[in-house]
C-alpha cells in the first residue's frame, strides 16, 4: 500500500502509488528511502488538490441556505465541533498509519475526506457570519409617511421607474431599532423632476412595505437579495424629494464625479447609444430603458451591459497589450528596463482595472470581475500560468470568502461556467488552431470561444430566466469584437484624454461602437422564434447541474485513467450521473394546477391551453412570474381570457378534480361574500378577511388574514385530495 503525497509513507519496499482527487499517476512517485520524509504535498498535487477548495466551500454554503431554519448556537456549537473533528482527523491521518495503527488506504480516506468536510463546514460558517453582518431591521407593516435618507444610488426598475435607495434612514414616529437601514424607493413619472445628487441627505413622502416574497412556492425569494444589500423596505412616492443636507465627505466627490462623466458621455453621444456607453463605463444604468432591456436579452446580449467579467478581461488585455508593446518598444531603443515587459503591462493593467472598478461604481458582480482579473494578472507577476483552473479556483475562493452569498446568483454561476469551459477547450484548441492559416484563426477562434461560452452559460441561463434566446451565438459573434475593438479601447481613450478636453473622437468611436450593439439587438430578437420561453426548473435541479458539472470536470482533469475502477472514475460517474438527474427533473417540472397569489388579488388555473387568470392583474408582477415559470409567453390579459374560469368579475369560480370547486373573491365586501360561500370541497379566496375561526370553517379558506402568514400558495391534487405548498412552509425568511 502507498502513502499520498503529503503523508509520510511506513518504512517499506517501494510499492505502487494510488491514485487520488487531483493527482496525476505519472507524477506520484513512491519515496525508496525507508527513512525518507514528507512534510507536504509536491507543488504539483497541491495545485491538483486546490480546485477542490471553493467546491467543498460552495457545498457548506448551499447546505445553509437549504436548511429550514437559521442554526441557533447549539447547532452552530455542535457544527463547529465536527469540522474541528475533521480537520484533527485529516491532521493525525499520517502519523496512525506511519505508526501501523490504521491502513494507509484508510490514512488516504481520513486525510482527504477530514479536510473536505471541515471545508465544507467553513463554508456554512462563512455564510453564517455573512447573514449575522448584514443583519438589520426589516420593515414588518405597511407604512406611509416622510422618509428621509441619504441617497445611495439611482437606477430603473423593471417598469421603466426611476429608483432611489436610501442609506440611515429614518422613518415618523418609528424607533430606530425598528426602521430599516436602506429603503428603495421607485418614483411615479410625476415625481421624477429635478432628481437630487448622490449622497445628499432627502426626504421624500411616500408608501413602504416589507421586501415582497416569492411569488409562487420554488420562485426567486427577492427578500434574500435584499437581505444581502442591507434593503429592509421596499415602496413608491408619487411627490418629488426635498434635498435637505448637502453630501458630505470626500468620497461623494468621487461619485458625483462618476455620475458627472456619466452625463458627460449621454451627452455627447446621445440617445440609448449614450446611456449604454454610460452604463459601459460608470456603471450607471439609470438611463437604460426597459424597451433596450427587452431586445438585449432576446438576443443574449444582456450581459454585455452589465459591467462583468467580459469587460474587466477586454479592458485589462488592452491596457496588457498595449503597455507590453511599449515597453518592449522603449527597450528596443536602448534603455534597458530591468524588470520583464509582461511584469510591468500586467502591473499597469491591475492599476487600470482597478481604477475602473472605482469609476464603475464598485458593484458586486464588477467586484467578483475585479478579483478574477487581479488574480489572473497576479499570476504572471509569481510565473504562474495566468489561465489555469487553479487560478479560477483561487478566484472563486476569494468571493466565497468575501461575498459567500454570490454562489447562488447567476452572474457567478455563469462567468465560472464559461472561464471553466473556455480553460477545458485551450488544449484542444491550441493543438488544432497550429494547423489553421494565420488569417484564419481570430475569426475561429472567435467562434470556438463564443461557441463554448454559450453552451456552458446557456442551460443556467435558462433556468435563472426562464427563456432560451437561439439566436445568442450569432449576435455575440457580430457584437463582442466591436466591444473589445472599438468600445472598450475607445473608452479607455477617452478616459486618458478627458482632462485635456480631447476625448470627442473617442467617445464618437465609442458611440458607434455601442450603436452597432443596439442595432444587431434589435435585428436578432425581431427574428421569428428568437426566444423560446423555458419552464423553471424544480429546486433540486440547478444544484445537481452545477455540483455534477464540477465534479465530472475535476475528476476528469487530474488525469486519471477513468476506464479503472478508482475514488476518481467513482468521481467522474457520480458528476455525470448528477447531470443525468438534473435534465430528468428538469424534464418533468409538474408546475401547480392552482397559484394563489400572495395578497388574493389573483388566482391562476392551470388548462390545456395554459394558466388561466381569475382576472387580469393590471400588469402584476406576481402574474408576470407565474406565467415566465410556466414557460408561457402569452400576455396577463390573453391569460385571463381563456376558458376556466366563469361568474361575475369580483366573484369568480372554476371546477377542480374530484368535484372540488374554487371560489374568487376580489372588491369591496369580498370578505363577507368569501364566508357564505365557505363549503365543504371549496377553496376560497378573498382578498379581505372573512372573520372565520378554524373551527367555523368548513372548506380550504385563503383570506387576505391567512395569507400574510402563508404567503403564496400552490394547490394540486391527488389521490387524497389537494396538496398544498406554501411560501412559508418552502422558503425561510431572513432575518
Amino acid at each position: 500500500m502507498t502513502a499520498p503525497a503529503g503523508i509520510r509513507p511506513v518504512p517499506s519496499a517501494p510499492v505502487a502509488s494510488v491514485p487520488l482527487p487531483g493527482f496525476a499517476p505519472s507524477r506520484a512517485k513512491a519515496v525508496r528511502h525507508p527513512t525518507a520524509r514528507q512534510s507536504r504535498p509536491a507543488a504539483a498535487s497541491r495545485a491538483g488538490l486546490f480546485p477542490w477548495v471553493p467546491v467543498c466551500l460552495a457545498a457548506g454554503i448551499s447546505t445553509w441556505f437549504a436548511l429550514p431554519e437559521a442554526p441557533d448556537w447549539r447547532q452552530w456549537s455542535a457544527w463547529m465541533a465536527a469540522g474541528a473533528m475533521a480537520a484533527l482527523a485529516s491532521r493525525i491521518a499520517a502519523p496512525l498509519a506511519e505508526r501501523s495503527r490504521i491502513g494507509w488506504r484508510l490514512a488516504d480516506m481520513l486525510h482527504l475526506g477530514g479536510l473536505a468536510f471541515a471545508l465544507v463546514v467553513a463554508g456554512g460558517c462563512l455564510m453564517g457570519l455573512r447573514s449575522a453582518h448584514v443583519s438589520a431591521p426589516i420593515l414588518q407593516w405597511r407604512y406611509y409617511g416622510p422618509i428621509e435618507g441619504q441617497l445611495m444610488q439611482i437606477d430603473r426598475s423593471a417598469r421603466d421607474r426611476i429608483r432611489l435607495t436610501l442609506d440611515q434612514v429614518r422613518l415618523e414616529d418609528v424607533s430606530a431599532e425598528r426602521t430599516p437601514r436602506r429603503v428603495r424607493i421607485s418614483l411615479m413619472e410625476e415625481a421624477t423632476g429635478n432628481l437630487p445628487e448622490l449622497g445628499q441627505r432627502i426626504m421624500v413622502t411616500g408608501h413602504l412595505g416589507p421586501p415582497p416574497g416569492p411569488a409562487s412556492p420554488g420562485s426567486f425569494d427577492f427578500r434574500w437579495h435584499a437581505w444581502f444589500s442591507g434593503i429592509g423596505a421596499v415602496g413608491y412616492s408619487r411627490l418629488p424629494a426635498a434635498s435637505l443636507a448637502p453630501p458630505e465627505g470626500g468620497s461623494w466627490k468621487m461619485h458625483r464625479a462618476r455620475m458627472a462623466i456619466s452625463a458627460q458621455i449621454q451627452q455627447r453621444i446621445g440617445g440609448q447609444e449614450g446611456a449604454v456607453a454610460a452604463a459601459l463605463m460608470t456603471g450607471d444604468r439609470s438611463g437604460i430603458f426597459e424597451a433596450t432591456n427587452k431586445i438585449m436579452r432576446a438576443s443574449n446580449l444582456y450581459h454585455i451591459i452589465s459591467i462583468s467579467g467580459l469587460h474587466m478581461g477586454m479592458l485589462a488585455g488592452f491596457v496588457y497589450a498595449a503597455m507590453r508593446y511599449a515597453v518592449i518598444g522603449v527597450q528596443a531603443t536602448g534603455t534597458g528596463l530591468a524588470l520583464p515587459a509582461h511584469k510591468i503591462a500586467a502591473l499597469l493593467a491591475m492599476l487600470a482595472a482597478a481604477i475602473y472598478l472605482w469609476l464603475s461604481g464598485g458593484g458586486v458582480v464588477t467586484e467578483r470581475a475585479f478579483v478574477m482579473v487581479a488574480v489572473m494578472l497576479g499570476a504572471i507577476l509569481a510565473d504562474r500560468r495566468a489561465i489555469s483552473l487553479r487560478t479560477v479556483a483561487l478566484a472563486a475562493t476569494i468571493i466565497l470568502i468575501y461575498s459567500p452569498e454570490a454562489l447562488v446568483s447567476p452572474g457567478f454561476q455563469m462567468s465560472f461556467a464559461a472561464t471553466i469551459a473556455l480553460i477545458l477547450v485551450y488544449g484542444p484548441w491550441s493543438r488544432v488552431s497550429s494547423r489553421l492559416p494565420f488569417w484564419l484563426r481570430p475569426a475561429a477562434m472567435l467562434l470556438t470561444t463564443s461557441l463554448v461560452a454559450g453552451l456552458a452559460t446557456s442551460p443556467i441561463a435558462a433556468a435563472h430566466f426562464n427563456q432560451m434566446a437561439h439566436y445568442g451565438l450569432l449576435a455575440n459573434l457580430l457584437v463582442v469584437p466591436v466591444m473589445g475593438i472599438l468600445v472598450m479601447p475607445a473608452g479607455v481613450i477617452a478616459a486618458l484624454l478627458a482632462p485635456l478636453g480631447l476625448a470627442g473622437p473617442a467617445l464618437w468611436v465609442m458611440g458607434q461602437g455601442t450603436a452597432w450593439m443596439l442595432y444587431v439587438a434589435g435585428f436578432i430578437a425581431e427574428l421569428s422564434g428568437a426566444v423560446t420561453p423555458i419552464i423553471i426548473p424544480p429546486g433540486p435541479a440547478v444544484p445537481l447541474m452545477g455540483f455534477g458539472a464540477v465534479l465530472a470536470v475535476l475528476c476528469w482533469r487530474s488525469g486519471d485513467d477513468l476506464r479503472r475502477p478508482s475514488l476518481l472514475s467513482t468521481g467522474f460517474l457520480a458528476g455525470a450521473g448528477m447531470l443525468v438527474a438534473a435534465a430528468m427533473i428538469w424534464l418533468n417540472p409538474g408546475r401547480p394546477l392552482l397559484l394563489i397569489a400572495p395578497q388574493g388579488e389573483a388566482a391562476g388555473l392551470m388548462t390545456p391551453q395554459g394558466r388561466a387568470l381569475s382576472k387580469p392583474a393590471g400588469g402584476s408582477f406576481t402574474v408576470r412570474t407565474w406565467l415566465r415559470e410556466d414557460g408561457d409567453p402569452a400576455t396577463q390579459q390573453l391569460s385571463a381570457e381563456r376558458p376556466g374560469w366563469s361568474g361575475d368579475k369580483r366573484q369568480r369560480h372554476a371546477q377542480l378534480p374530484d368535484g372540488w370547486q374554487v371560489w374568487h373573491f376580489t372588491g369591496k365586501g369580498a370578505g363577507a361574500k368569501a364566508a357564505m360561500a365557505c363549503k365543504p370541497k371549496r377553496i376560497i379566496i378573498a382578498t379581505e378577511r372573512t372573520g372565520l375561526t378554524n373551527t367555523a370553517q368548513n372548506c380550504l379558506l385563503f383570506d387576505l388574514y391567512a395569507l400574510r402568514y402563508t404567503g403564496a400558495v400552490a394547490i394540486d391534487f391527488d389521490q387524497s385530495g389537494p396538496r398544498i405548498r406554501t411560501v412559508a412552509e418552502a422558503h425561510r425568511s431572513p432575518g
